[in-house]
């Protein structure tokens, strides 16, 4: 009996000696994994800081500000920043800090001027140069409506900044995931012919936002899409890949480069930005996602679709409701009525229909009058014999 209890006493030390290995074990085991994981988290923190800095090659550039005092100082400026073949980084470099064109500067503006110029204007970026959750998509496009300007990667790599203006407060360039879908080297609108825009890239199918050449007055005017100076526009035209096609020869959501706009216009300075208060290249750099392709789709207001689209929008509803998730975010601001599409084509036709009517009307009248009155003459015979 004696020898028995011996037996289970040691047994039940034995089984705990060999629980409190066995937890020891675990716990070390647990702290070289921990251990692991720090040493490659700092292995690839040191990795991704050499690659930052080999990608930040451009130096310190200080920016003036200049307030234009007159209209002769108004004309020295544009004069000052003309294009000109042999320099033409000086031209790029002031349109691009500014996002608009010099025509549209005027007395009292202040303009922003780089003291060293470069022919990339990659320089003056406000996006990282390198972009590391960007590493493994071969061409990527992101753009800020709070800053006017966009950048392109290839991998991970900032190859191109352009200055852009976006939608206004009514018809606004709205953030979220998009991607080209189809390009034209010369479109007119669908909605107003019009418009002519050279180097259109669609990136939404059914609201018509696009990128495309047009007036650059520095700040967001568009109908919803992003405007570029002409080379920015053909260098993109060129650059971009479009949409995917299936077998019904219908685009394939999402497949062309993938576009980000990051966020929204500060419409309580509607024609000003936080561009101007920049002392230098250096000053400021935009937050970018961890993980673009995961970025919100976006939100698009059904009135913002042409009515000739609105019967084939695939998940409809989310439409219906953008515009109430758009104001909870506070992305629509209190008051503001967003502008519905509208097709100026068709109020053309229809206005050129009614006048034609009018005039078969007024003809038939003239003619009854004619017949019952012989000395009778209609108006414009008496005028087109006074020459």
């Amino acid at each position: 009996m004696v020898l028995l209890k011996y037996v289970i006493v040691l047994t039940i030390v034995i089984s705990i000696s060999s629980c409190s290995e066995s937890r020891r074990s675990e716990s070390e085991e647990r702290e070289d994994e921990i251990k692991a994981e720090l040493e490659q988290a700092h292995k690839d923190s040191v990795e991704l800081a050499e690659l930052i800095a080999k990608h930040d090659k451009y130096p310190l550039i200080e920016y003036e500000h200049i307030v234009i005092r007159d209209n002769k100082h108004l004309a020295e400026i544009r004069e000052q920043f003309k294009m000109d073949e042999k320099n033409p980084s000086i031209n790029k470099a002031f349109l691009t800090l500014n996002r608009k064109e010099r025509r549209f500067v005027k007395v009292g503006d202040t303009v922003v001027v780089p003291k060293e110029y470069f022919d990339n204007m990659c320089a003056y970026s406000i996006f990282p140069q390198y972009y590391h959750g960007a590493r493994d998509i071969p061409k990527l496009i992101l753009v800020s409506n709070r800053w006017q300007c966009y950048a392109a990667y290839e991998n991970g790599v900032q190859v191109r900044f352009a200055a852009a203006n976006t939608g206004k407060e009514k018809t606004p360039t709205f953030p979220g995931r998009y991607a080209l879908v189809w390009k034209q080297e010369v479109r007119k609108s669908s909605l107003d012919s019009t418009w002519i825009m050279p180097f259109t890239w669609n990136f939404h199918r059914f609201s018509g936002s696009a990128f495309h050449k047009f007036d650059m007055p520095g700040y967001a005017a568009s109908h919803s899409c992003v405007r570029q100076f002409l080379d920015d526009a053909e260098w993109l035209y060129k650059w971009g890949q479009r949409g995917k096609l299936d077998s019904n020869n219908i685009y394939i959501h999402l497949t062309g480069t993938p576009v980000l706009i990051l966020d929204v216009f500060d419409f309580t300075r509607p024609k000003t930005g936080p561009w101007f208060a920049l002392k230098s290249n250096k000053d400021f750099l935009i937050d970018v996602p961890e993980n673009p392709m995961e970025f919100e789709e976006a939100y698009i207001p059904i009135q913002q679709i042409p009515k000739t689209s609105r019967g084939i929008l695939p998940d409809r509803k989310r439409y219906v409701v953008a515009e109430d998730t758009l104001r909870a975010r506070g992305h629509i601001r209190e008051g503001v009525v967003l502008t519905e599409s509208i097709d100026f084509n068709e109020l053309r036709r229809k206005k050129k229909a009614a006048k034609l009517k009018k005039e078969a009307g007024e003809a038939k009248e003239a003619d009854s009058k004619s017949e019952s009155d012989p000395e009778f003459k209609p108006i414009n015979q008496d005028s087109s014999s006074m020459r």
